[in-house]
Parts: C-alpha cells; structure tokens; sequence
C-alpha cells in the first residue's frame, strides 16, 4: 500500500476503513514531558515521534472578572477557569484541589447574574482558519476541542448540587447546562467553519464498572444537548469525525451516542470495557481512539507486556480499520520511560497493514 500522509492516514482510520498503518497518539503529564526531555534532548513529543494529530482551540478572554465574591476565602494567587472554577494548589503530582463558585446558589437570580464567559468576540476564534490550514500544510489531521456540558456544570456548582437540583430544583440545572451547551454549539460551529478534519467532545460519565448517573439520567439531561452540538458541527461539514470522550464504562450509552452522530469513541478504558468486544459489536458504525490501559499496562507492565498489548490490540480492534491507538489518558509519573518506548515501537513494528 502506498504510504499515506498523516492526514490521510487518521482520516482513513477514523472513516473504519483501511489506512498504510494504524496511527497513534498519547500525551504526557509535566514529569513524563521532562522524562521525554532529558531521553531525546527533544522539546515536542508529537514531532520526534511523528504523532499525526494536531489540535486547534479558541483563544482565551482578554480579562477574567473577578470572582472572589464567590468565595468565602482562598489562598492568593489562586488561578481560575473562565466558569470560574477555582484551582488551589494540591499535594499530589500536577493535580489540584477545586472549588466551586455556584455551589450556594439558590436560585435562578444568581444564575442569571453570574458572569458567563462569553466566546463569541472575534479575537478568541479569528485566527482558527490560519491554523489549520497551517497544520494541514504540513500534512496533519487537525482536530478541533469544544470540552465538556456535565463536567464544566458540576465544576462550577459542585457535584452533589448540580445532581441535587436535577431532581430538586431542575430550572436551575436546566440553565446551568443550556448555558454551557450554547458555548459549545458555538465553539463546534465554529471549528468545523474553520476546517477542521476532527471535534473532539466529551465528560467524563462512567466509574470504574458503571456509570455515574442512570443511562436515562443521561439521556434526559445530556443526550439532547449533545445532539445539538453534534448537529450544529455536522450542518457545517457532514464529513466531519465526532469523537466522544468518556472514562470508565459506559455501554449502555454507546448506542445513543451512534444515534446522535458519533463518529469516534474514546478512550476505551481496558480496564472497563472490553475493547475487542466493543470492535465486534459496533465496528461497523464506531471507530476507536485509545485502548491501551493506564490503570494497568502502561505503569505496571513490562516492557514486553505493552508489546503484546498493542499487538493484540492492533490485531482485535484495528481489524479492518478503525484504530487509532493510544494509552487510555495521559501518562503519570509512573509510568516507566522503558514503557513508553516499547508502545511506540509495538506500534512500528505491528500497525502496517501492507
């Protein structure tokens, strides 16, 4: 088979055809970043292993107000999202504490006068088209990230308030959640107007052996939303690939994310769902993005055990098409570098399909 250009190759995959070779991706915390630094003297993992996905993305606001009114008190210097979800300094790796600005709210008053980001000023999109016709230039897959509806709304009130007003008080989860989901059918619109090959999109709604809330409290609360945001991307491009992000195991919900127009199921956690079942059931109306476990393999394998996962993995769910591998998130600190090594070279040594 005549070798493909990246582009090409994840367009292929994603489509559940046949490309040249499965493509691959994965992504690393700060300590694996300065790992890969002082490995390859190299600053960018993507370009020195040949990572055919790139990402474009909105700018940020030129100013954030102030929302220290929300908060009864926080250490100086905390950084906050633009929902306004505070992030105070934890005691563990790269992670951080949060705290959530709405979770007093009593009523639909204070929603209505909090003060929403707002993402549609040029200068946070204008420059999307240059970008990626950059990165298609240079032969890349150019993937657009609009981010999440449930995890952005139980940031900002706090996850027992946000599934507490569901049932209690459902015209202020309601607004919280249309509020989102407006930035995000925007920022969809927006990304495939500009080009891009791929929307990324997702929450994370699944625990380790179920999901976190019902299947139908999903479908009731996320489901429409969802579909309007894939819709809002597919009127602008049909061709567009939709990938969903989710942790953990959320099979009962796969087949509405088929209905709704999902192209691309990520991650695939092993450790979860079976990925090669998954290929058998829905292979012929789902492609995969991830499946190489980062509960298990990643940090507790051998060098030798990733080897025989990814091949496995390349043999199951790559069947045909259809993969894109990947570990499952992005790499912790213990992770051996030995292991990373013997991923990316699993994936050269068994992902041609010639």
């Amino acid at each position: 088979m005549q070798q493909m250009t990246p582009r090409e190759r994840v367009w292929t995959a994603l489509g559940r055809r046949v490309p040249d070779r499965v493509p691959k991706t994965a992504g690393f915390t700060p300590a694996v970043q300065e790992a890969f630094r002082q490995a390859t003297g190299a600053g960018d993992p993507a370009v020195y292993f040949g990572w055919e996905v790139r990402g474009v993305g909105f700018g940020g606001p030129q100013a954030l107000p102030d929302f220290g009114a929300y908060f009864a008190e926080l250490p100086p210097g905390t950084p906050f999202t633009e929902y306004g979800v505070a992030h105070v300094p934890g005691s563990f790796h790269h992670f951080t504490r949060l705290r959530h600005p709405l979770q007093q709210s009593t009523g639909l008053a204070d929603l209505e006068t909090y003060p929403w980001p707002d993402f549609t000023p040029a200068h946070r999109h204008v420059h999307l088209e240059a970008d990626v016709a950059a990165l298609h230039e240079a032969g890349s897959y150019v993937q657009g990230g609009v981010g999440h509806i449930f995890e952005d709304a139980w940031q900002i009130t706090s996850m027992p308030k946000l599934l507490t007003d569901f049932v209690q008080a459902p015209e202020q989860a309601a607004y919280v959640l249309d509020r989102i989901t407006e930035d995000r059918v925007f920022m969809a619109r927006r990304l495939a107007e500009a080009g891009c090959d791929g929307l990324s999109t997702g929450d994370d709604v699944g625990m380790q052996d179920r999901m976190m809330m019902s299947p139908a409290t999903w479908r009731q609360w996320f489901k429409p939303r969802w579909a309007r945001v894939f819709r809002a991307a597919k009127e602008v491009n049909p061709d567009l690939q939709i990938m969903y992000h989710s942790d953990g195991a959320i099979e009962p919900i796969i087949p509405d994310l088929i209905e709704i127009g999902l192209d691309v199921l990520n991650p695939v956690q092993p450790e979860c769902m079976d990925p090669a079942a998954l290929k058998r059931q829905y292979g012929d109306r789902l492609a995969f993005w991830g499946t190489i476990g980062t509960q298990t393999t990643m940090p507790f394998g051998t060098p030798e055990e990733v080897r025989r996962v990814v091949r496995e993995r390349i043999e199951t769910v790559g069947a045909g098409g259809g993969l894109l591998v990947a570990p499952t998130h992005v790499l912790e600190p213990d992770v051996p570098w030995e292991n990373i090594v013997a991923f990316l070279a699993a994936v050269e040594e068994y992902g041609s399909y010639a």
